[in-house]
């Protein structure tokens, strides 16, 4: 985010075209495995800089030296002020940091620990093989402004993807495709102004910053283009759920997917997530042996023949603050699955819950759904595969 030449704010993979996707289609995405290879990396809390962007510090940066958008810059030494416009030498990053800190990890990229200034610093003065950037990126590493706010606080890994899915119908920075900084768009006075209705139609919400899409979780979304265009980027080291510092451990590393192509995508308006059975919320868990068989002599004693088949499903919704992203997800999950909106809110009450994936507007409605409506929405085997069935 401190590279004001990148049009988007990340730094994210060239969409992949999968044989055969065509919009109206829906695409499986198993991640089979995320690797980390930075050594370190740097985040924190941060404010922005007037003058420096165009209505959007993320997607729309301005030398306030020169007036150039999307300046060209080079490092100068480290620090917060270290991001130079190539033009005037005008300091030109958008964002400085409120808070911040430096992680470096272990060997087995296991844990991490935040450090002290003068390690801060040895580090920065070599950022980029610290973060392990790849041969073609063109960041500046956020390791360069050595923040250390926070000294000795130990993490645990547990990396995601930050961006998984496929690309929007539209041009649009990376940042911006979901509901929340999608909304940013409407109206803006930059180059990637739309209207609320194309945000709507266009993204995917391949931005969605949810600690869940991870090694082991399957994750379906919609073709909005011929191919697809599977793209993937802001890979993270770790998140609590609504990343709410605004900013979390970027990092390089390594991905392996497996994709198919679903025809007829669904119905899908937006990503449907299986989660690992770990990463459910304790209610949406699906049920063990032992509670199949008290629940049907409950139901038994209460002349109820038979109770429900189930298994989780997560729908992730999207929009500018948490409650117009929460309705976004119930009513997505109600169109999927051929219920009303306040079937899926009692369900997702009793038997799941609602997750933020980033603050302001990106959540996770989960429940356990009937897998007779799984089954006719085409996600009933890919339910069997992540967790059986009741």
């Amino acid at each position: 985010m401190i590279t004001p030449r990148l049009r988007g704010g990340h730094e994210v993979a060239q969409p992949v075209a999968v044989a055969g996707a065509e919009p109206g289609d829906a695409v499986a995405i198993r991640i089979r495995d995320i690797v980390v290879t930075s050594i370190a990396t740097a985040s924190g809390n941060d404010r922005w800089i007037d003058g420096r962007y165009n209505g959007d510090p993320y997607c729309a940066r301005v030398c306030a030296g020169c007036g150039t958008p999307y300046p060209e810059t080079r490092l100068e030494g480290i620090g917060q002020d270290a991001v130079r416009c190539a033009n005037c030498g005008a300091d030109a990053t958008p964002f400085k940091f409120t808070n911040g800190y430096t992680i470096a990890f272990d060997e087995a990229r296991r844990l991490g620990v935040t450090l002290f200034r003068d390690a801060a610093e040895e580090i920065a003065a070599d950022a980029a093989h610290y973060a392990a950037l790849p041969e073609n990126s063109v960041q500046h590493p956020i390791l360069a402004f050595a923040p250390h706010d926070l000294v000795g606080v130990v993490a645990r890994l547990r990396p995601f993807m930050g961006q998984l899915g496929t690309s929007p119908s539209a041009d649009m920075p990376d940042s911006h495709n979901a509901g929340d900084f999608g909304s940013f768009l409407v109206g803006a006075p930059h180059d990637f102004a739309m209207t609320a209705e194309d945000l709507v139609r266009h993204k995917t919400d391949g931005h969605m910053d949810v600690d869940a899409v991870r090694a082991g979780a399957i994750l379906i979304c919609p073709v909005k283009l011929p191919g697809g265009g599977i793209y993937l980027g802001d890979m993270h080291a770790l998140q609590g759920d609504g990343e709410i510092a605004g900013h979390t451990c970027d990092v390089a590393g390594t991905v392996t997917l497996q994709v198919e192509v679903i025809k007829g995508g669904l119905g899908m308006d937006g990503p449907v997530l299986m989660p690992m059975a770990e990463d459910l919320p304790y209610l949406a868990r699906p049920l063990t042996e032992h509670e199949r068989v008290r629940a049907r002599a409950l139901a038994a004693r209460w002349g109820l023949a038979e109770i429900e088949e189930s298994a989780p499903i997560s729908v992730i919704g999207s929009g500018p603050d948490l409650n117009a992203a929460t309705d976004n997800g119930l009513e997505r999950a109600a169109a999927l699955l051929d219920m009303t909106v306040p079937e899926v809110k009692n369900r997702a009450t009793i038997t799941g819950a609602i997750e933020i994936g980033r603050h302001p507007g990106v959540v996770r409605v989960t429940f356990r759904a009937p897998m007779d409506a799984l089954q006719r929405c085409g996600l009933a085997d890919y339910a069997r595969e992540q967790y059986g069935s009741d």
